[in-house]
């Protein structure tokens, strides 16, 4: 392992002492291999297990024209048979062990995970090693896995609240990585092919493209004299730069999809962040008063509580890689849609143009700040998040500094980030509803 032996170094130790005082996390190690994987490592020894969490850098932002679903069937895929045991063999060893791995895609990323208790730690490692790098993707496994994506897709198109997601997504991005779901489309799915996931796992899964963290019931010994000499075996590879272009629908337009249900499902929203912009937590701050709040969000408060319209409502910023959107969620009688979609864009308007109260910008500090924490709740939250911290570029000493992040958002930040990332007169409204019903024909 090479170790970096510079004053940062120290400075991170210096650090990782303050994560640990203010918010019980254990201290991570950060190091980077001669073939550019990230590998962070946290010993936490109250239980005897050990969580590996492998983020790839590559998710459905990388699927290729016409191949949505790729990256998603390529993380599915390589559970399927590795370096000569079949899936049948992989399956058997992990339950003997009692063991479990799992692999998915989302829009930015693509997670492996492996959960194993420490005395089978050196017997489990070497299979998750296989599965990440040498995977076989067996053929006739391979088509039922896309079988079982293609009748979840299908299966999906019976969730309204799914359908009006897919139908958002597709009108605000002007085409794009982020336009098309993660697990592809029917056309999409059917077309793709082994040898095209075959060839995205070489082309994405590398270690340069890579962050590896480790978190639980592990020593030096084990890190230094037995992971680290597998890892380093990894070839690096040559994932190529790319960058991507994100265009935002700024025409106003509803659009409406009749189903036979008996409750609306509405979507309503517009081009928002990403999560490197300055005025992310001014927006978490701002959100959370207008809907993520739960019970005491203005939404919540005013369309469900005081005029009755809703049975849900909430809303969020889905600060990606890359700008995503901001949402509101509502579900409703097919008969208040209307009036619905009426209040929601009443209330988009009043955090626009006036400043919250004192009381409202105080307790959603204080929740924030509150409930940080329970992100570290569990070794695989853990894992999680220090990978997701590496991936972000949020900086080592973020769970010291996001206090004060919050806390130092004042009345006039959230009415400006309100101003500045909702624009009702912008927003697309996606009604999964009985249009009848609602009136909506």
């Amino acid at each position: 392992m090479r170790r970096t032996a510079s004053s940062a170094c120290i400075a991170l130790l210096c650090v990782v002492a303050s994560w640990t005082c203010a918010f019980g996390l254990p201290p991570v190690q950060r190091t980077v291999l001669d073939n550019g994987l990230v590998l962070l490592v946290s010993e936490e020894h109250s239980l005897p297990f050990v969580t590996i969490n492998l983020m790839v850098k590559t998710g459905a932002k990388d699927d290729p024209p016409f191949g949505a679903g790729q990256a998603g069937l390529t993380a599915s895929s390589v559970l399927l048979g590795a370096a000569g045991r079949t899936l049948k063999q992989i399956n058997e060893e992990l339950d003997f062990m009692g063991a479990n791995m799992s692999a998915s895609a989302n829009k930015d990323y693509t997670t492996v995970s492996l959960r194993v208790l420490k005395k089978d730690f050196e017997r489990a490692f070497p299979i998750f090693m296989d599965v990440v790098t040498k995977p076989t993707f067996p053929a006739d496994e391979v088509k039922k896995e896309i079988s079982r994506t293609l009748a979840a897709i299908q299966s999906s198109e019976d969730r309204p609240g799914r359908v009006a997601d897919r139908a958002f997504e597709k009108a605000l991005y002007l085409g794009g990585p982020y336009g098309h779901p993660t697990e592809g489309t029917v056309e999409s799915v059917s077309k793709l092919t082994r040898e095209a996931i075959r060839e995205f796992h070489g082309l994405h899964y590398c270690p340069d493209n890579a962050i590896l963290s480790v978190v639980g019931d592990i020593d030096q010994r084990s890190i230094d004299g037995y992971m680290v000499p597998r890892l380093k075996k990894w070839p690096k590879g040559s994932t190529p730069e790319k960058r991507i272009e994100i265009k935002f629908s700024t025409r106003k337009e509803t659009i409406k999809i009749n189903k036979p249900v008996t409750q609306s499902n509405i979507v309503i929203g517009n081009g928002g962040m990403s999560r490197d912009n300055p005025d992310y937590y001014a927006a978490q701050v701002m959100n959370y008063i207008l809907g993520a709040g739960s019970l005491t969000s203005r939404l919540m408060e005013d369309i469900r509580n005081r005029r009755g319209l809703a049975y849900s409502v909430a809303s969020t910023f889905e600060a990606r890689k890359y700008p995503g959107p901001f949402m509101v969620f509502l579900q409703t009688k097919n008969r208040s849609a209307t009036e619905a979609i009426k209040a929601t864009m009443e209330n988009l308007e009043r955090m626009r143009s006036e400043l919250v109260s004192e009381k409202e910008l105080e307790d959603a500090k204080k929740y924030l700040v509150g409930n940080f924490p329970q992100r570290f709740s569990t070794q695989s939250r853990i894992a999680s998040f220090f990978a997701q911290v590496e991936y972000y570029g949020l900086g080592l000493d973020y769970p010291e500094k996001y206090p004060s992040l919050i806390n130092g958002v004042t009345r006039e930040d959230v009415l400006r980030v309100a101003r500045a990332y909702i624009h009702p007169d912008e927003s697309v409204t996606v009604v999964v509803a009985n249009l009848k019903e609602a009136g909506l024909e």
